[in-house]
């Protein structure tokens, strides 16, 4: 892990889907970095298992939450404003995927990938983000996707239009903050190497495609998904906001 002086030191950041591949990640820069961590998903012992590897675990505070409820939203801060008193940051990461075409998908799945990707990321900007802003500012990372942007390889609907809506939504809370001291900004990762990843599809003509289409000819890793959250997240970007930062080895200019 490369890491710089610690950007973060003695910030609050709540992340989301913390304990899946790419939010390990995340959590372990943002640490390294000297945030404390409100770690969150929906089995709180995967979060304490997460924490207790990291230095100085006891600064840590960890949250079952499922972030489509807004019950659970509102307790998580109102867990965070008494353990810590502020919030100065949020990385939107939960979400959920389905592989289904348009006309493969079925509503109940469809509704449930928008309820948790989309709706979620919008409970978290509005609870959360309330708090960052009555803290004096800080700084909302949103996690997208390059499906967000572009057709991929033409199946996930019910992500692709879960992940379009966070993109937009990202500029919209973007604008809404702007002279309140909040950024926001999204992260559109390409396809990155997660052990889910490589169980799934590996060797698979779907794998096989992931590469073709990437310019760089390889996947992405998950800690260079954690290494642009925590740029976004520090004070290196004050004057960044309403972006769209890709990390997908140049699939979306190809």
């Amino acid at each position: 892990m490369t890491t710089g002086v610690a950007r973060l030191r003695d910030k609050v950041v709540l992340v989301t889907g913390s304990t899946g591949g790419i939010g390990v990640e995340i959590v372990r820069r943002l640490a390294a970095e000297g945030a404390a961590l409100v770690v969150t998903d929906l089995g709180e012992a995967a979060c304490a298992d997460l924490v207790a590897g990291l230095d100085e675990p006891d600064r840590h505070l960890t949250r079952p939450l499922d972030i489509s409820r807004e019950d659970e939203w509102r307790e998580s801060v109102a867990a965070v404003r008494r353990r810590y008193g502020r919030l100065d940051g949020l990385v939107n990461n939960g979400a959920i995927g389905s592989l289904a075409s348009v006309v493969e998908e079925d509503l109940e799945r469809y509704n449930r990938v928008i309820e948790v990707g989309q709706t979620g990321t919008w409970l978290g900007m509005k609870h959360a983000g309330a708090l960052i802003e009555e803290s004096g500012g800080g700084s909302i990372v949103n996690l997208c996707s390059i499906l967000g942007t572009v057709g991929g390889l033409g199946n996930s609907l019910a992500y692709a239009a879960a992940k379009g809506a966070v993109r937009t939504m990202t500029k919209n809370a973007a604008l809404h903050w702007a002279t309140k001291g909040v950024r926001v900004n999204s992260i559109h990762p390409g396809f990155i190497e997660t052990d889910q990843l490589r169980a799934r599809y590996e060797g698979t003509e779907r794998h096989r495609a992931m590469l073709a289409h990437t310019p760089m000819g390889r996947l992405g890793r998950a800690t260079e998904v954690a290494a642009a959250v925590a740029f976004l997240a520090g004070d290196d970007s004050t004057f960044v906001t309403g972006t769209e930062l890709y990390v997908d080895g140049g699939w979306t200019c190809a």
